[in-house]
């Protein structure tokens, strides 16, 4: 893989690509402290805006984790940075396999700042049954709005992953998806917001698979799904 250089762009540009290197590559470490991933898999980018004014996606980039490195070896400088054709920009490393995906979400959903993909266990198993977790728990009527749905099957090494989760999460309150017989995908405002969603979702989808162990859990009824959804992402937390 041939390197390239970010010259070419403002040094503003190139001042909050350096600082979303920073945050890409400590937020990796959340995926294995929080059990999402094992050995290389896995992978979380934030879209750096580069001309405000310029149409959705038109010139941002986007960094991400290069292909195929273990978590212990990912520092600041290993983060790739590529544009949203999935073109590395600057890095000697090829970038993640799913960095086609990442550029696409980011191309159709410009309210997307950030993008996470794991296999964690539980989420995962819901996806290889290709069923959406049901919202159960007052936890996803906050974190989800609702079910987390299932997103078509695709195959990795183009944007057809992409297209899934955009077709599947484009008018959904959830901001995972999970792809069928593949994993959870997870967007956010910004990188932090998409691991935390990658976070949540795998704690929800083993609490419901244990409680289904103990009998039928109980739905929440729409109107109070809508009331807790409002509540915490319009109230909770500190303003």
């Amino acid at each position: 893989m041939t390197a390239t250089t970010l010259d070419a762009y403002p040094d503003a540009v190139r001042d909050a690509v350096a600082r979303a290197r920073e945050r890409v590559s400590a937020l990796h470490a959340e995926l294995p402290r929080w059990g999402l991933v094992v050995w290389t898999a896995g992978n979380v980018s934030e879209r750096v805006v580069v001309d405000p004014d310029a149409g959705p996606g038109e010139r941002d980039l986007l960094v991400i984790k290069p292909s195929g490195v273990t978590y212990d070896e990912l520092s600041p400088a290993a983060m790739v940075v590529c544009d949203l054709d999935g073109t590395l920009v600057e890095g000697t490393r090829a970038p993640s396999s799913d960095t086609a995906a990442h550029a696409y979400v980011y191309r159709h959903m410009p309210h997307v700042g950030g993008v996470v993909h794991t296999h964690s266990t539980y989420a995962t198993a819901w996806a290889a049954r290709a069923e959406p977790v049901p919202c159960v728990l007052t936890m996803m009527a906050d974190e989800f709005g609702g079910d987390i749905p299932v997103g078509p099957f695709a195959l990795i090494g183009d944007d057809s992953i992409g297209r899934g989760i955009v077709e599947t999460l484009r008018d959904s309150r959830s901001p995972a998806v999970l792809m069928r017989n593949h994993g959870p995908f997870t967007i956010g405002r910004d990188a932090k917001a998409a691991v935390k969603a990658a976070v949540m979702v795998e704690e929800v989808a083993r609490t419901v698979h244990i409680s289904r162990q103990l009998g039928e859990p109980l739905p929440i009824a729409a109107e109070h799904v809508d009331s807790l959804y409002a509540r915490y992402q319009n109230v909770y937390g500190q303003r």
